[in-house]
């Protein structure tokens, strides 16, 4: 499985961007597909998952600013951000979990796939 993350940019705060997870060659639908965002110097930090069967999940610091869904294609996993804050940059990857738990969706190591990142900044 390939995937690639897409859609970041310099955005003022307030600003909205949504993001896209694609995958080559495989359905991302087979499986639950995470995002995670690495500021610089923290770690990597689990923002939301959508699980196979299409539970929803989010860290409490985007919960009702983000929204993550599931594209027509079948292939493809977006995240729409608003509201963002200069907290919010980050490089934001995509990650591939091959199962339908949605248990410990927040670890790293539960991932066998992943995405480039995309740089997503808020700035004024």
């Amino acid at each position: 499985v390939q995937l690639q993350a897409s859609g970041g940019g310099l955005v003022q705060p307030g600003g909205s961007l949504r993001l896209s997870c694609t995958a080559s060659g495989y359905r991302l639908d087979e499986g639950g597909v995470a995002w995670f965002r690495q500021a610089p110097g923290k770690e990597r930090e689990g923002v939301s998952y959508i699980s196979r069967d299409n539970f929803i999940y989010y860290v409490d610091s985007v919960r009702g600013r983000f929204t993550i869904s599931r594209g027509s294609a079948r292939d493809t996993v977006y995240l729409q951000m608003n509201e963002l804050k200069p907290a919010d940059t980050a490089i934001y990857y995509c990650a591939w979990y091959d199962g339908y738990s949605a248990d410990r969706w927040r670890q790293t190591s539960r991932y066998s796939y992943w995405g480039q990142g995309t740089q997503v900044t808020v700035s004024s």
